[in-house]
């Protein structure tokens, strides 16, 4: 399916992605594997701005279900997510793409907080900017987050990098007779629960008519086949399903 041409997109990476192969953390390796697919959408011309997720961390409703406080897991999550920030902060400047992190949470000894036109600025000038810490406050996940961040940076889209190549009306992996849609409405995936971000990330999508293009970051040079309009993904936005 063909996509249009974007000038700004956000690319929300779920934090399990930093994990690779291993069952917990950040795996370095792959984290420059991952680097490389976003330089490479980079020099496709595109403003890009990242969020990434905490999972492979610390994942805040975990907590939560076993028995923390659920803000103050939800604060650890946060945390979480900044030290993925930094990690793909480095990978990418090792490769030459310069990055700047900014948190929810302020922190100054370690990135710059989240202000709406100094993040503009950077992006202007041709780097990469990694929100962090979600919306900084507890209660959100970082599909919200990302949500947020797209429609307050102006983006054209938001891409997110998954496990699986779309969305598909049941799990692929415990459903092998799953169908994957190639363009889905914003209300049928509410509707219908097909849980491709948490409800009001979805919701703000869909009040702000930003697109949501969802396909798996896993598959080497799957980023810029998709936004070249040759790879596999689904496009969730203000229409029906086709």
């Amino acid at each position: 399916m063909s996509l249009p041409q974007f000038k700004r997109i956000l690319l929300k990476l779920s934090g399990e992605v930093l994990m690779g192969d291993q069952p917990f953390g950040i795996d370095t390796d792959y984290v420059a594997k991952l680097a490389e697919e976003v330089k490479a959408a980079k020099e496709t011309g595109l403003e890009i701005c990242l969020v990434i997720g905490g999972g492979n961390i610390f994942r805040g409703m975990a907590g939560a279900a076993k028995g923390m406080d659920r803000a103050q897991a939800d604060y650890m999550g946060m945390l979480a997510t900044v030290m993925n920030a930094l990690a793909m902060q480095s990978a990418l400047e090792k490769i030459g793409v310069e990055t700047r992190v900014q948190s929810a949470v302020q922190m100054d000894q370690v990135c710059e907080p989240v202000i709406r036109r100094r993040a503009e600025r950077h992006m202007e000038k041709g780097r990469i900017v990694i929100f962090a810490a979600g919306v900084g406050a507890p209660y959100f996940t970082t599909d919200s987050g990302a949500a947020l961040r797209a429609a307050e940076m102006r983006c054209d889209a938001l891409f997110k990098g998954t496990s699986v190549d779309g969305v598909y009306n049941a799990d692929p992996k415990k459903d092998p007779t799953a169908t994957r849609y190639e363009t889905v409405g914003f209300d049928k995936v509410l509707a219908d629960n097909l849980r491709v971000m948490d409800a009001s990330a979805v919701a703000l999508c869909r009040d702000n008519d930003i697109p949501i293009v969802v396909f798996s970051i896993r598959e080497r040079g799957n980023l810029a086949r998709v936004l070249a309009g040759e790879g596999t993904q689904t496009v969730v936005g203000n229409v029906a399903a086709a």
